[in-house]
């Protein structure tokens, strides 16, 4: 399907913990209709994953979710959300990732049992398809295991299927650190685009055929890594901001494809994706400091349904091990936000507000994702003939609020960012008019030794 209309449009109901479209888990956690739960991500320390330390792997993630899901229901949390992103190897090789599944399944169950606790699991096997040059995309070895372990994790009871793809970072790691908003718009939204429709038709088929979700997509190696750029001062904010926009086109696809959420935590483009599907959506924020910095730590939780850590190594802190450590904060800021919702729609529009407000004006890459500025931006992208015209909309939209709010005394933006204003939109009135010109023109300026040309579509020479 292609929206072409906002399942949002009015940004006051662009809101924590409601969705137009909830979902329901086996359990009956109702996710988006009208309380927040945390979703714990957690992850090994550093060790060698092989067949011969398995024993160790499994005995963590055992530890895991035993004592995170206790410190849960001790605090009598309504639910909660695990996710399991797989690391290189359990992709790989389906057999060690489905060891951990069913670890994680067997402990959401006791728990349930023992204390009544309400869980479910998101599974989200890494995209190992660009562990070889140039990436085969729609076949061979990581392809197959890939949609294998998808399969097997269906088939075993996991309620949510994700992933964070790589469809086009081929091109994209490059263009940004160059500054080349032509090829990040050729990454995103002609390759990506491609790449997003074959994958997420490939997991929406297996997600129906087993009854669980099919729960979205992320653009975690495209935006996010921009973000981690603009916070090294590697790149400008206000670029990656436009990025950021721009990879909502991107990500929108697997809701095209018949995803229906919660989209994944690492996507903070997902507030846009909301107001465009009525999907619930995962946010991380502050809680993901233990993985990344980010310049919206509060701001993320204004739009969120479930409320994440991003991934936290399974190590001893003083409070004890930290994943369970992190299962308290989330469980803490999910009730403050269920509280301020149950004293009725003025307080919850107060809190939203006031998450919004204490980031918007200190970052660019905030102020675009704000309810009002991602109703703006995803109106631009609905309203866009193809992905193309899609991404070009997203990016001038972000650039008018950039320079809307800065002009207004709203945003912080020095000389040097607000400069960069004009040569994105420059950048942009120099674009063709047609998707088929654009790709003409690109296949002859990016390197095609770096991409299969045939496994986006596109013509080799």
């Amino acid at each position: 399907m292609k929206y072409t209309s906002l399942a949002i449009s009015d940004p006051e109901q662009l809101v924590y913990g409601t969705a137009p479209n909830p979902i329901t888990t086996r359990h009956g956690i109702v996710i988006g209709g009208g309380t927040v739960y945390p979703e714990l991500n957690f992850t090994l320390p550093d060790l060698d994953i092989k067949k011969s330390t398995m024993p160790e792997v499994a005995r963590h993630y055992r530890q895991i979710v035993q004592e995170s899901l206790e410190r849960a229901a001790e605090l009598e949390t309504p639910g909660v959300m695990l996710e399991f992103e797989t690391l290189p190897p359990m992709t790989e090789f389906p057999e060690m990732g489905m060891e951990i599944v069913n670890i994680l399944l067997e402990g959401i169950e006791e728990a349930h049992h023992k204390t009544g606790l309400k869980a479910a699991l998101r599974v989200t096997p890494n995209d190992n398809r660009e562990f070889i040059r140039p990436p085969l995309m729609r076949s061979g070895h990581y392809w197959e295991a890939m949609l294998s372990l998808f399969e097997q994790s269906a088939e075993a009871g996991a309620e949510f299927l994700s992933i964070e793809s790589v469809g086009g970072k081929e091109l994209h790691d490059d263009a940004l650190v160059n500054g080349d908003l032509r090829t990040v718009l050729f990454s995103l939204c002609i390759m990506g685009v491609r790449d997003m429709r074959f994958l997420w038709d490939h997991i929406v088929a297996i997600a129906r055929k087993h009854g669980v979700y099919a729960a979205g997509d992320t653009a975690c190696g495209f935006g996010n890594t921009a973000m981690v750029l603009a916070e090294r001062r590697m790149i400008p904010r206000v670029f990656a901001s436009v990025v950021r926009a721009i990879t909502a086109v991107r990500s929108l696809v697997a809701y095209e494809c018949g995803a229906v959420g919660p989209g994944k935590d690492c996507g903070y483009e997902n507030p846009i994706l909301k107001a465009i599907t009525g999907f619930p959506m995962s946010m991380e924020g502050k809680t993901a400091a233990c993985a990344h910095l980010s310049p919206m730590g509060n701001l993320a939780a204004a739009t969120a349904d479930l409320w994440s850590n991003e991934s936290v190594q399974n190590i001893k802190l003083l409070g004890g091990m930290a994943p369970t450590c992190y299962m308290e904060q989330l469980t803490y800021d999910c009730r403050l936000m269920n509280t301020a919702s149950a004293d009725g729609h003025e307080a919850h529009l107060h809190l939203r507000d006031w998450l919004v407000k204490s980031d918007a004006g200190y970052d660019p890459q905030a102020m675009i994702l704000t309810p009002e500025s991602s109703v703006q931006i995803a109106q631009a992208i609905v309203s866009a003939e193809d992905y193309y015209q899609a991404g070009i909309a997203a990016g001038r939209q972000a650039i008018a609020i950039l320079r809307e709010t800065s002009e207004a005394g709203c945003l912080k933006l020095n000389e040097r960012e607000a400069g960069w204003l004009d040569r994105m939109e420059s950048d942009f009135d120099d674009l063709p008019d047609t998707e088929e010109e654009f790709i003409e023109e690109m296949m002859d300026e990016v390197e095609l030794d770096k991409f299969t040309p045939a496994d986006y579509d596109l013509p080799s020479a």
